[in-house]
C-alpha cells in the first residue's frame, strides 16, 4: 500500500483548475504506471485559449525553485508520522510534483535591496549638498550674467541722433561769419598806471597793425596781444585819438596774420544783421549776433577828467547785439563778415555797481563807422596822430534851445569865429543857431560836433542857420586841427 491515502472523487468537490504555470502532472492522465510520455512537440507549447484545461497538454514547466518547494514532511511532524490527506485533482498523477506558492515561505517572490541605512543617509546628505552647490552656482552665474547684460545695456544705450555733417556753415550764416572773422580777431590785456584792462581788437594787415578803442590802450606801459590760436606776443601803441576813441597798436615777427576784410558804413541799414566779436569780462573769441537798430546816432563817451580833453564823438551805428565791458575796439560786422564798425559804447541800466562799473548790456550797443575808423586809422598809422575837421567856431555848451548855439565869445577871450576860418568864410556869425547839416536836424552843440567830425577834412558841408528869427542856409567846407 502507498504511503498516501486516495480519495472519492465524488466525495470530495474538484477544485478549481490550477495555473498553467504551476501545475504539471507527472505522467499524462491515465498512462499505465511506469509507462514513458511521449515527446513534446512544438504544438504543445501553446494549447491556445480554447483548449480544454484538464485533456489540453500542459506545457513542461522549467526547473521548480528550491525557495517555493513544499518540504515532504511538515516541519512539526515526527518522524514516521502520518501526513494527512491530500486532496488531490484526479488529472493530477501525481501530487508532490505540484509546486504550490506558499506564502510564509523563507523569501518572497519579488525583493528589493534598499541597502543599508547609513548608505541611506550618506546618499541624501549628498544630493542636498549637490543640490545646494548647483544652486549657488546657478544663483552666482545669473547674477553675474544680469550685472554683465546691465552694464552692456547701459553701455551701449544709444538715442537717436543725426548723423554727423561735414561741418560747413553757410558763409553768410553766424557760424560762418565767426569762421571767416575770428583768425583776425585779438584780446589786449594793458597794463597801466591806473590798473590793468582788457579789451578786443582786429588785424588791419599784414605788417601787424591792429585797430582798437584808444580808452583800452590809454596810459599803457605794456600791452599783450592774444590771437585766437592762443599765441600771445607783447605789442606797441603807434598812435591814438581821444576825439574819435581809436588807437592802433603793432606787433612784430608774427607770420600768417590774417586782416580782416573793410567794408562801408554809407551802406548799412537799419535791421540788417550784425555779428559783434569780443572778449566781454575777458572771455575771449565771443560771439554774438544782433542787427543794426539805428544809424547816425551821436553820442559821447568819456568826459571823466572835466575839461572836455577826454571826450569822444561819435555819430554811431546803434545795434543791439550784446556788446558788454571787454568787447570795446572789436568789429561788428556784416553778413559778408566784412566790418562794418568798431564796437565802443554800451548803455547800460541806470546806475553802476558799487565799484562804479557799468553794468552789462541791455541791448543799446554802439560802433564807430569802419568809415570813420578807417580814415583815422590810416592816419595814425602815417604819422601817429588823427586830425579833425573843423568849422572854426567856438559853440555855446550851456545854450539849452533846440539846435546848436555859436558863442559870443571863444576861449581866452578870443572871438568865438576864427578870422578866415571856414566858418567866417561860410558867413557864419556870433549867436546864430545851427539848426541842420546836410538837412539833418542838430538838437545840441554835441550832436553838431559828432555831425562835423563824422567826415573828412574838405569836405563841403550846407548848414541850415537860423539868425534873427529867419533860417538862412550856408556852405562851408571842412578845415582841419590836430587831434589829441
Amino acid at each position: 500500500m502507498s504511503d498516501s491515502q486516495q480519495t472519492d472523487p465524488a466525495a470530495d468537490p474538484v477544485p478549481a483548475p490550477l495555473p498553467r504555470w504551476w501545475s504539471r502532472p507527472a505522467e499524462p492522465v491515465g498512462a499505465p504506471e511506469g509507462s514513458v510520455p511521449p515527446p513534446r512537440t512544438a504544438e504543445h507549447a501553446d494549447p491556445g485559449p480554447d483548449a480544454d484545461p484538464v485533456t489540453a497538454p500542459v506545457p513542461v514547466p522549467a526547473a521548480v525553485p528550491q525557495w517555493w518547494s513544499r518540504p515532504a514532511q511538515p516541519v512539526t511532524g515526527h518522524e514516521g508520522s502520518v501526513p494527512p490527506p491530500r486532496t488531490v485533482p484526479e488529472h493530477v498523477a501525481d501530487p508532490d510534483a505540484v509546486p504550490r506558492y506558499d506564502p510564509w515561505g523563507v523569501r518572497p517572490l519579488q525583493t528589493v535591496d534598499h541597502g543599508r541605512a547609513g548608505s541611506r543617509r550618506v546618499r541624501l546628505r549628498q544630493g542636498i549638498v549637490l543640490g545646494l552647490g548647483t544652486a549657488l552656482l546657478a544663483g552666482g552665474i545669473g547674477g553675474y550674467a544680469g550685472v554683465l547684460a546691465e552694464r552692456q545695456a547701459g553701455t551701449r544705450l544709444e538715442l537717436p541722433q543725426a548723423a554727423p555733417a561735414d561741418g560747413g556753415r553757410a558763409p553768410d550764416s553766424v557760424a560762418g561769419i565767426a569762421a571767416t572773422a575770428l583768425p583776425g580777431v585779438v584780446t589786449l590785456h594793458v597794463n597801466a598806471a591806473e590798473g590793468s584792462s582788457t579789451g578786443t581788437g582786429f588785424v588791419l594787415d599784414g605788417q601787424g597793425h591792429i585797430l582798437t578803442n584808444n580808452h583800452v590802450v590809454h596810459g599803457a606801459r605794456t600791452i599783450t596781444v592774444t590771437f585766437s590760436t592762443g599765441e600771445s606776443v607783447a605789442a606797441e601803441l603807434v598812435g591814438g585819438d581821444t576825439g574819435y576813441d581809436l588807437a592802433v597798436v603793432k606787433v612784430d615777427g608774427v607770420r600768417g596774420l590774417r586782416p580782416l576784410a573793410l567794408g562801408n558804413s554809407e551802406n548799412v541799414k537799419v535791421g540788417d544783421p550784425v555779428v559783434a566779436i569780443g572778449a566781454p569780462f575777458d572771455l575771449s573769441n565771443t560771439v554774438t549776433a544782433g542787427i543794426i537798430s539805428a544809424t547816425g546816432r551821436p553820442i559821447t563817451a568819456g568826459g571823466d577828467k572835466g575839461d572836455g580833453s577826454d571826450v569822444s564823438y561819435v555819430d554811431a551805428l546803434q545795434t543791439d547785439a550784446p556788446i558788454n565791458p571787454g568787447n570795446s575796439g572789436g568789429p561788428l560786422l556784416d553778413a559778408k563778415a566784412q566790418v562794418i564798425g568798431i564796437n565802443s559804447a554800451i548803455r547800460g541800466g541806470d546806475g553802476g555797481d558799487s565799484s562804479g562799473q557799468q553794468r552789462g548790456s541791455i541791448g543799446l550797443g554802439f560802433a564807430i563807422p569802419v568809415n570813420q575808423g578807417k580814415r583815422v586809422a590810416e592816419e595814425l598809422m602815417r604819422t601817429g596822430r588823427a586830425t579833425h575837421p573843423v568849422i572854426g567856431v567856438t559853440l555855446d555848451m550851456d545854450y539849452s534851445g533846440d539846435g546848436a548855439r555859436v558863442g559870443e565869445k571863444g576861449e581866452g577871450g578870443k572871438p568865438a569865429v576864427t578870422a578866415s576860418g571856414p566858418g567866417a568864410r561860410a558867413g557864419i556869425r556870433p549867436g546864430d543857431v545851427i539848426t541842420k547839416v546836410d538837412g539833418v536836424r542838430v538838437h545840441g552843440g554835441d550832436e553838431l560836433v559828432i555831425k562835423i567830425r563824422a567826415h573828412r577834412p574838405g569836405d563841403r558841408l550846407t548848414l541850415t542857420v537860423l539868425r534873427e528869427g529867419r533860417e538862412r542856409t550856408l556852405e562851408v567846407v571842412l578845415g582841419s586841427a590836430n587831434g589829441s
